[in-house]
């Protein structure tokens, strides 16, 4: 299938432009040398910001570094090699950490699966100096969450316990703890759902039996099986704007690779992430030249719209983990996600505000066995709230 062209790429920033073109060449010098006009009015800073925003330094020196110093300018160069030399230090690291975490998981019988890190690198790249990451990701049944708190605590790490419930809704409306270790510098994070809810995902059990062993390691490692490897980026760099190529590379790398995209299709459907799933195909095809599977013969207009739609975020650089969010980046971000959801999704989503919320507990204290009053008292502590919010503060102009 050819690539997808639906894409209305004027407005992004001609660096981030260099960086894509840079990402999809092998013979990335000759184009230079022919194409005087990529490097024209070329802000270099800004080149090395969009690289350290998308997380794609370590491919763009990969690219690079043999690069004539007339072509490209001796400092970018230069900090490229210092942030990739210190990616593949950490990528080593938190390797290692990987290693003692299975290690103990295992002498206690306790079932892990690793989402992203070092796994996903030499998974996907063949080499974990070529991805970034700042953590580790694992997933765990539920049922284990307790002993595996209990088994970091003792290795050393301490829990950021900021989740407040109601009802235990955090069950279904989180879906990660963290946890940090002081003196490793090193954050864990334990996933009991690949995404927040409320929706349907495959249940531990499932994704366990399709899991796939790493060869990163001795110590025996899991990561997923391709095709919940496809649900889980598609829905984790959609549920983020796709704000950072990285997660995009991802999908690319993921296409090359041999999956049963029928099943990936059942998977899409089975749990409502058809539209996601087809963003990710068509942004990855768009921006980075990706081959479409001969499965996604046909795509739904709404899908078309959203990969537009995620354009945005490419043209304002938009960076969803620093707060606060500008208030029109955010409004947007909401805005586009409810726009991906399907409508049991959207449903769901709907409901899941007339579930009490921590807040209601705070404006309106009441005994445990009274918890129950929360359920009709809902709308009005919602309203009394946002009542309160509109109203001037003591001290301030009218």
């Amino acid at each position: 299938m050819e690539k997808f062209n639906y894409l209305a790429l004027d407005n992004i920033p001609k660096e981030l432009k260099l960086l894509l073109r840079i990402v999809n060449s092998d013979k990335i010098e000759e184009e230079l040398r022919g194409e005087s006009d990529l490097l024209l009015g070329i802000d270099w800073h800004l080149f090395l910001k969009q690289a350290r925003h998308h997380r794609v330094y370590p491919l763009i020196y990969v690219k690079l570094k043999d690069v004539n110093e007339n072509i490209i300018p001796p400092f970018v160069i230069d900090q490229l090699a210092n942030d990739y030399k210190r990616n593949t230090f950490q990528m080593l690291h938190l390797s290692a950490e990987l290693d003692t975490l299975s290690k103990v998981f295992l002498k206690k019988n306790i079932k892990s699966i690793f989402l992203k890190g070092p796994v996903l690198a030499q998974d996907l790249y063949g080499d974990v100096s070529r991805r970034t990451s700042s953590d580790l990701d694992l997933l765990i049944s539920i049922n284990d969450l307790s002993r595996v708190e209990e088994l970091l605590v003792s290795e050393g790490y301490e829990k950021d316990d900021y989740i407040e419930t109601v009802f235990s809704e955090w069950k279904w409306r989180h879906h990660h703890v963290t946890f940090f270790h002081s003196k490793k510098r090193t954050k864990v994070e334990v996933h009991w759902r690949m995404n927040p809810g409320p929706g349907k995902e495959p249940r531990f059990a499932e994704l366990w039996e399709r899991r796939r062993k790493s060869p990163l390691t001795v110590t025996p490692v899991y990561l997923l099986g391709k095709e919940d490897m496809f649900l889980f980026l598609a829905s984790h760099g959609a549920r983020h704007g796709w704000s950072r190529l990285r997660w995009l590379i991802d999908i690319k790398k993921l296409l090359e690779c041999p999956v049963n995209w029928v099943k990936v299709k059942h998977l899409l459907k089975e749990f409502h992430y058809v539209t996601t799933g087809e963003q990710s195909i068509l942004l990855a095809s768009g921006l980075l030249g990706a081959k479409i599977p001969k499965e996604f013969n046909y795509f739904k207009a709404h899908s078309e719209r959203v990969a537009n739609q995620a354009v945005f975020y490419y043209e304002n650089m938009v960076n969803l983990h620093t707060v606060p969010v500008p208030e029109y980046m955010a409004k947007y971000h909401k805005k586009h996600l409810y726009s991906l959801m399907s409508l049991r999704h959207k449903v769901l989503f709907l409901l899941s505000f007339l579930h009490p919320y921590p807040e209601d507990a705070i404006t309106l204290p009441l005994p445990k066995f009274l918890y129950f009053l929360y359920y009709p008292l809902r709308p009005f502590l919602w309203g009394w709230r946002k009542l309160r919010s509109s109203l001037p503060q003591r001290g301030t102009a009218m």
